[in-house]
């Protein structure tokens, strides 16, 4: 009797323990080509719960996966119109703004965590933490990130999909989030959130890197190394093009 109850504590701590993530990603690399149009990223994985518990099917769990990077400094501009004319008025840099960024999930992030628990995690794309460089007043800020925001979602780079999703039996999970054409090349984090009841019990990170291949890469790896070369090789191409087109069209 006395060894049960100098065991109680350790069955209880075992009992209220939090599920663990063991997450994997379909593609640690994904590698940019001249025909490259998109990519799907296919984030998976398990939730295991110690002491062999089994998930409780009146307090189901949420998976919700985050896909972002590179972080980059960015400078947003606002058009005023003036005698009728668009032109640049006020303008807001940040510091840190993720180059791509995309949240999946099975229902509404609203519906998942509240308010405080998104700013902390960064959950959705009214929760990002960006850095502006001034100290501009909090209005001003707002609107700027908003405009960034709507600005990155035209441009494919910013979104969230609210069914992209599923959870099998508690325990297995899986999530699709499409890397679009425009996207950068970089470092990538995947980063996966166990929540139950609003509140996150584990997350896990997964790296994923975007780089350019073939053709692609050496182009870029020459403008980058050599400038002034590939500066040069670029304008003769284009000059012997011309001229090309021009002898051609006066010959036939």
């Amino acid at each position: 009797m006395k060894r049960l109850g100098a065991l109680a504590p350790l069955l209880l701590l075992t009992a209220q323990a939090p599920p663990v993530l063991v997450p994997d990603v379909s593609q640690r690399h994904v590698r940019i080509l001249y025909s490259f149009t998109s990519a799907e990223l296919l984030l998976f994985g398990a939730i295991l719960y110690p002491g062999g518990r089994r998930p409780d099917a009146q307090r189901p769990v949420d998976i919700v996966v985050v896909v972002k990077g590179p972080t980059q400094s960015v400078l947003v501009r606002e058009k005023a119109r003036v005698a009728g004319i668009w032109v640049n008025a006020d303008r807001l840099r940040y510091r840190s703004a993720p180059a791509f960024y995309a949240i999946a999930s099975a229902r509404p992030i609203e519906r998942i965590v509240d308010d405080r628990t998104r700013a902390i995690y960064e959950l959705g794309l009214d929760s990002l933490q960006l850095s502006p460089a001034s100290s501009a007043p909090a209005d001003e800020q707002d609107r700027f990130q908003r405009g960034l925001v709507e600005l990155q979602r035209g441009a494919g780079l910013y979104y969230a999909d609210s069914r992209a999703v599923a959870i099998t039996g508690g325990v297995l999970y899986r999530a699709r989030v499409v890397i679009p054409a425009r996207v950068p090349v970089g470092r990538y984090t995947a980063e996966t959130f166990l929540i139950r009841d609003g509140h996150v019990l584990a997350a896990a990170t997964t790296d994923v890197t975007i780089e350019k291949a073939g053709f692609e890469r050496f182009i870029a790896r020459a403008a980058q190394r050599d400038s002034i070369v590939y500066g040069l090789v670029a304008v003769l191409l284009s000059v012997g093009l011309g001229w090309t087109a021009g002898w051609a069209a006066r010959r036939f």
